[in-house]
């Protein structure tokens, strides 16, 4: 206990009116954060005083991030805030490291009431790029809309927020530090844990480490690649596939967090984790895999470099999910996927004889059917899945789940998906992003698509490339209403389905005032497995030629392509 009570010191400050947060949270640049004066400060504030004064004091929150720059400064600000707010306990990663999937776990299993999470994901880290608050709930997942909108509201009329500016903390000190406030509060103390210890007891529960341990090690032992890409999962790796499961350390690559992840961007596609593709096209390993920064996404590559679509690796897990002894304990009570999703996962549905769920882009969508007991496992074609083990995304999770199909199948990745598109069909399916695309040419463009193709004439159309004909089916802009609490949620994305189950959608994320994301999916389904071999650019190439020709989106936007294509 301190000798001297810390001072609680109020703050005038001024409202900024771009604090909504957004999927993810809230995400500038960090020149924003840094330079703007109290914008960090104002955000934790509404964020802080979002939670009923009554449930904030002496509650329990928890605090992690992917490492990136600025994350050290803003949790010391962080710190001092939750202090003079009447928080009563935080809950830190050891150096702040908490990947989001960790965070979700600690969360539930100390059953605090919110986590604070600074990632940005996928974006650059360091001083010229980008920086990210979550809040997460107190199911461990991101917080509802009406949370959001409560959080934005407040930072809108924000005046003062309260600090304990004299407040010190050790976050590379492990153990229980208590502080002594001058304010009516308790004590507040800062615990400061071991980032991976209580996720991986989660782990232990769930997977047969044994079997995985015997798959990763011995005379036969499946040679593994893991790119943790200098983000937050580097820590996780070493000491959960290396040193428990017992793969070579020289298995983990890139496991050191650095604040701007070496300069390249933590996104595990083959655009980015281009080392990773290159090392696996040398056919020494069998399994590969990259994360992203925080380490809710994934990527999955096989000997040579056999590339799993995200879409295919989650129908996949789903149909393979008797190979995961946790599973065997809660049963399967449903699936979940985000509208931009290959249909993929309904077709293990329809087989397993489980619901399958269609949602907008966003986790805290699936948290809500999953608290409901509706939802087993889940997943978007961004590289991110989970489970109901916790709310979140993880990474590693799904790693550990491809890891213990192919102990138990005892075939190789390429082999699990030919047998999987055998027998389910073939899911062809890919993305385009543009990413920063101007804000404004990005908004009229989609709403002119919008008018397009919601327009009555439009579900008569035809369209023929080639030698291919496509009619449309059905348009419309994608509403959800959520089976759990009926809440609706409108305008979440535009599609084209046409007679033959192809889709076409168009997705605006990401926008900010300076940059937006255009995202253009298409998929095209293909049950003979004689055609499965084939390009998926090659297949879709017609269906990526009508939405260029219907949005225009190289004309409007003076791109003469995607940046990313998945």
């Amino acid at each position: 206990m301190e000798a001297n009570p810390i001072p609680v010191v109020t703050v005038q400050t001024a409202p900024y009116d771009d604090q909504k947060p957004g999927t993810n949270g809230l995400r500038r640049k960090t020149i924003v954060f840094e330079s703007r004066r109290n914008y960090l400060q104002n955000f934790i504030q509404s964020v802080l005083s979002s939670i009923d004064l009554r449930d904030r004091q002496g509650c329990t929150m928890v605090v992690g991030s992917d490492g990136r720059y600025f994350s050290r400064t803003a949790i010391e600000v962080i710190v001092q805030m939750a202090a003079a707010n009447g928080i009563g306990r935080l809950v830190i990663g050891q150096n702040g490291i908490l990947s989001t999937p960790a965070v979700s776990c600690i969360i539930q299993k100390i059953k605090a009431i919110g986590g604070i999470i600074l990632t940005a994901s996928t974006k650059l880290g360091g001083p010229g790029g980008d920086f990210g608050i979550k809040f997460n709930g107190a199911n461990g997942g991101p917080t509802p809309d009406s949370v959001t909108d409560k959080i934005f509201q407040i930072s809108k009329t924000l005046e003062e927020y309260t600090i304990c500016p004299d407040l010190r903390i050790d976050l590379s000190r492990l153990g229980r530090q208590v502080f002594d406030l001058e304010n009516k509060f308790k004590p507040f103390r800062v615990e400061i844990v071991d980032s991976v210890d209580i996720y991986l007891n989660v782990l232990r529960n769930i997977f047969d480490f044994s079997a995985i341990k015997g798959l990763l090690t011995g005379p036969n032992q499946l040679k593994i690649r893991i790119d943790a890409m200098n983000g937050v999962m580097g820590p996780y790796v070493r000491k959960i596939l290396c040193e428990e499961l017992g793969a070579p350390a020289n298995s983990a690559v890139n496991c050191v967090p650095l604040e701007d992840f070496g300069g390249k961007l933590p996104d595990p596609n083959l655009t980015y984790a281009t080392s990773l593709l290159e090392a696996m096209k040398a056919g020494e390993h069998g399994f590969g895999a990259a994360f992203d920064g925080d380490g809710g996404r994934y990527m999955i590559l096989g000997q040579n470099g056999f590339f799993v679509n995200p879409s295919d690796s989650l129908a996949i897990i789903a149909a393979n999910l008797p190979c995961i002894p946790y599973f065997h304990q809660t049963g399967v009570h449903g699936f979940a996927r985000s509208m931009a999703t290959s249909s993929a996962l309904e077709r293990v549905g329809k087989v397993m004889k489980v619901p399958v769920y269609e949602t907008p882009v966003g986790w805290k969508f699936f948290g809500n059917l999953i608290d409901s007991g509706r939802c087993s496992l889940c997943g978007e074609e961004s590289f991110a899945t989970g489970s109901d083990h916790i709310r979140d995304k993880d990474g590693l999770w799904a790693v550990l789940a491809w890891l213990s199909i192919i102990a138990a199948r005892k075939q190789t990745v390429e082999e699990i998906v030919r047998d999987h598109w055998a027998r389910f069909g073939r899911n062809y399916y890919c993305r385009f992003d543009y990413e920063e695309v101007e804000p404004r040419a990005a908004f009229f463009m989609m709403r002119d698509l919008e008018a397009t193709i919601t327009d009555k004439s439009f579900a008569s159309q035809q369209f023929a490339v080639g030698n291919h004909f496509y009619s449309v089916d059905k348009a419309d802009s994608y509403d959800y209403t959520d089976p759990v609490d009926g809440s609706i949620t409108k305008r979440q994305g535009l599609r084209i389905i046409f007679s033959n189950n192809s889709r076409i959608i168009f997705r605006l994320s990401g926008t900010s005032s300076t940059a937006a994301t255009v995202r253009i999916y298409a998929e095209s389904f293909e049950k003979d497995p004689s055609k499965h071999n084939r390009e998926p650019q090659a297949v879709l190439g017609p269906l990526i030629a009508i939405a260029l020709k219907l949005s225009q989106i190289h004309d409007r936007t003076g791109r003469r392509g995607p940046t990313v294509i998945t």
